[in-house]
């Protein structure tokens, strides 16, 4: 009986399939690195089957265009596996599985909105909507609109209550504005 070192055993093992790795855990391993960093902020692998790689994509756009360049993907990509993908499938399904983080909007600061009215406690005399019927909420409703609207100027188009920045910047209401804009737009 003859014994074998360790090393022998062990590159034994590797050589075996079930301690190599996946060809999708090499696909993930290498796919920024191929695709580049903007396109791999805007994909994702999910899935080999078959030898084709399915890839979510953020947007319609850019499963588009990389259906474009998948020969050129492709090609990269194999050189890279030690198993080759024969195909590329790129669409948004999936992607909700994998969001990007939301990204903060720079919008300007609520008060400066033309509809703005100042901080208004609605803490006052509010009534819980739980265990009311939908009459008592609308007259709830109802007062609230009243009591916000009752300083305010009126749209010289309407005659409804206007917060003034409104009347200042388009000289009528919202609504009033909206109606003068062109059809064809």
């Amino acid at each position: 009986m003859s014994f074998k070192s360790v090393n022998d055993i062990l590159g034994v093992l590797e050589k075996q399939a079930k301690w190599q790795q996946q060809p999708f855990q090499q696909v993930c391993q290498f796919w920024a690195e191929v695709v580049g960093s903007t396109i791999a902020a805007q994909t994702q692998p999910l899935s080999l089957q078959r030898d084709v790689l399915r890839v979510a994509t953020s947007s319609a756009a850019w499963a588009q265009n990389l259906t474009f360049s998948r020969q050129t993907l492709l090609l990269k990509l194999n050189q890279k596996l030690s198993t080759p993908i024969v195909d590329l499938r790129f669409s948004t399904a999936g992607w909700q599985r994998h969001p990007q983080k939301e990204k903060p909007r720079s919008t300007g600061l609520h008060s400066q909105h033309p509809s703005y009215l100042g901080d208004v406690n609605e803490d006052q005399g509010q009534v819980a909507a739980v265990n009311q019927d939908v009459n008592q909420v609308f007259d709830h409703w109802a007062k609230t609109r009243q009591r916000r609207s009752q300083n305010l100027p009126l749209c010289p188009q309407c005659q409804c209550p206007t917060p003034p920045g409104e009347l200042q910047r388009w000289g009528v209401c919202g609504f009033c504005s909206v109606k003068q804009l062109p059809k064809n737009m």
